[in-house]
């Protein structure tokens, strides 16, 4: 791929990162809202972008960056995304801290909750399943299933997260930026559950 196809690549990435942020920014909900709450929302917003980062890098879609380099990068988004859900949650808690606990115990009335949570403890497992990889000596194919199932309950549960929330985030946008990271990481989940199947079948 030529320079201008790489540049046009990045260039699309960073629009589609971009454009659901700013206009959230410019939501007239935000003149409503405390601080506080205004950083929990925007973390929140930023990890559903990094969603988008992370199925990309993991399968290889953005060029220009060698393959040490893109596993890397894709650790280094994984932190991101781990603090950025850490300072979502505690923001909430400091703002409302029973909307939290009973988020927490599968009691909330809002139906975003739930995805939201399970979104969330699927995020710290699959950090967690990173950091103890090599302690728990994981297959290859054993670490590519586990990783890619739990990406896909993360984005399952982040999409129906946002999408049920009626907040500062435009609603096209979202649904475009939603609409991105699911299909990025389906194509991912897709090529890896395809490549461990063909490789079973040749033993």
């Amino acid at each position: 791929m030529g320079r201008v196809g790489t540049a046009l690549i990045w260039a699309m990435l960073a629009v589609a990162l971009a454009v659901p942020i700013a206009a959230a920014a410019a939501s007239p909900l935000l003149a409503w809202r405390q601080p506080v709450y205004i950083v929990a929302g925007f973390a929140g917003i930023i990890a559903l972008a990094l969603l988008l980062v992370q199925p990309l890098l993991a399968g290889g879609h953005m060029p220009g960056l060698r393959a040490r380099l893109r596993l890397q990068v894709h650790r280094w988004v994984g932190a991101m995304l781990v603090l950025a859900v850490v300072i979502h949650v505690a923001a909430l808690w400091i703002t409302s801290p029973p909307d939290v606990i009973d988020a927490l115990l599968f009691v909330s009335p809002t139906p975003f909750s739930l995805w939201g949570v399970l979104a969330m403890w699927a995020v710290f497992a699959t950090a967690l399943l990173a950091v103890l990889r090599q302690r728990l000596r994981l297959s290859s194919g054993t670490w590519r299933l586990g990783h890619t199932a739990l990406a896909a309950l993360i984005v399952s549960g982040s999409i129906a997260h946002a999408l049920l929330i009626e907040g500062t985030m435009e609603t096209l946008s979202k649904v475009l930026l939603c609409f991105l990271v699911l299909i990025a990481t389906a194509t991912v989940v897709a090529n890896v559950w395809r490549g461990t199947a063909r490789s079973r079948r040749t033993f």
